[in-house]
């Protein structure tokens, strides 16, 4: 028993995911009438909803309340791209879940949603959340109102004391710690989630999975393939594919396997080295693109919310599939920096629609299911458009100034050439 655990803990969350989904798959197959598996996907969604309404309030107050005035003041291009490219992620989220609607199997239906009929139905909903009461929006799981009090609390502690701030920072840790600890049990979550679906659905169910997963590994590849040169191209009006092709080689593949934005910035330091960039501007912009560039987070949190809302029969109209992008855009940047931490923002996307707390924490323990593969192809979208759109706001600085920009998919950087000559 003690070589197992020891095995086991040297596995990595992903792989533990992916033995529970196997397992999960075996015993729903095998036993389906042991129906007590079950309640551990119960516990573990309850565990998340519990969890999630707490966590954002403090991810997002913590990270503006640490904010410096004038931060920004060199970064303005950069963080533009940064915004555009995560609302742009979000846009190809929505209009891929449009072409390929996605149903899911939720083992809770539900009767008490009261969908929005029309854009002003939906503007007089998400108002009426914006203005709630603070600790009501916290037991109600309105994360709208959450996210106002998570960002007007955050704006005004910004001139409190440094050790309020340390406070509100350790406040911070210290619920992302509880998640960590919640996530540890996601194998057992999953699987008995997996079990539930399979018992009760057949293993057919697994279909819906697979189909989930290519929505969105599709969408992101769209995203990094197609909308991501798009905007470079737009900015330096030459060959967008040498730099984008060569971000997505030498950081996206290394933050697939991470699986960690943080983890990829000493790669993507340098990269922006061998790219010839200047380092008082990336020393900035990359350690601040893993906590608000998060295109790939954009697309999770946009494809989920929508196949709930295809699952439910909620109809979306482009109205409000505009304001979905905007709010996913938003709120993929206060993402938390565990595994599956744009997961647990998929509340804050389907509250928009009416959809309840309990259907969303369902949502949530589906995509942990699909995690295994999502997660790294997220953190690898995230990771590498750091650095390209870094790269991007300088080349076309530079080609204003008369400048030749030409990246090369393989060869080192001009400096490295220069040394070994």
């Amino acid at each position: 028993m003690k070589t197992l655990w020891t095995k086991w803990n040297n596995l990595t969350l992903i792989e533990q995911i992916l033995v529970g989904l196997i397992i999960g798959t075996i015993l729903g197959v095998a036993f389906p009438q042991a129906t007590g598996i079950s309640i551990l996907g119960t516990l573990f969604v309850t565990a998340l909803k519990s969890v999630a309404p707490i966590l954002v309030l403090f991810l997002i107050m913590n990270a503006i309340c640490h904010h410096e005035q004038g931060q920004q003041t060199n970064m303005k291009d950069i963080i533009i791209l940064y915004f555009i490219g995560t609302f742009a992620a979000g846009c190809i989220a929505v209009i891929s879940s449009f072409v390929f609607p996605v149903k899911l199997v939720l083992a809770q239906a539900a009767t008490d949603i009261a969908p929005p009929s029309g854009l002003t139905e939906v503007m007089k909903q998400l108002l009426t959340n914006l203005v709630a009461n603070p600790v009501d929006a916290l037991v109600n799981a309105n994360f709208l109102g959450i996210l106002v009090w998570a960002i007007l609390l955050g704006i005004f502690l910004r001139m409190a004391n440094d050790s309020t701030k340390h406070v509100i920072g350790d406040l911070s840790d210290a619920i992302s710690s509880i998640v960590r600890l919640v996530i540890r049990f996601a194998p057992l979550g999953v699987m008995g989630l997996v079990f539930a679906s399979i018992s009760t659905n057949g293993i057919g169910v697994l279909k819906t999975y697979a189909a989930l997963l290519a929505l969105l590994v599709g969408s992101m590849l769209l995203d990094a393939l197609v909308m991501n040169p798009i905007i470079v191209f737009a900015k330096l009006r030459q060959n967008p594919y040498p730099l984008v092709l060569r971000c997505l080689k030498d950081s996206g593949i290394t933050a697939f396997f991470t699986r960690s934005s943080a983890a990829n910035i000493p790669v993507n330091m340098r990269l922006c080295e061998d790219l010839g960039l200047n380092k008082d501007t990336y020393a900035i912009s990359i350690p601040l693109g893993a906590t608000i560039n998060m295109g790939g987070a954009s697309i999770t949190i946009s494809v989920l919310s929508l196949a709930a809302c295809h699952t439910l029969g909620v109809e979306v109209s482009i109205p409000m599939a505009v304001i979905l992008s905007v709010l996913a855009a938003l709120s993929a940047a206060g993402a938390s920096g565990v595994p599956g931490g744009s997961l647990l923002l998929i509340p804050l996307a389907c509250s928009l629609f009416g959809i309840p707390a309990d259907i969303s924490a369902q949502v949530i323990g589906v995509g942990f299911i699909v995690a295994v593969i999502q997660d790294s192809c997220e953190t690898a979208i995230n990771s590498s458009t750091d650095v390209l759109f870094t790269a991007t706001a300088e080349y076309a600085k530079r080609k204003k100034a008369g400048e030749t920009i030409k990246v090369s998919i393989f060869d080192k950087s001009e400096k490295e050439e220069e040394h070994i000559a």
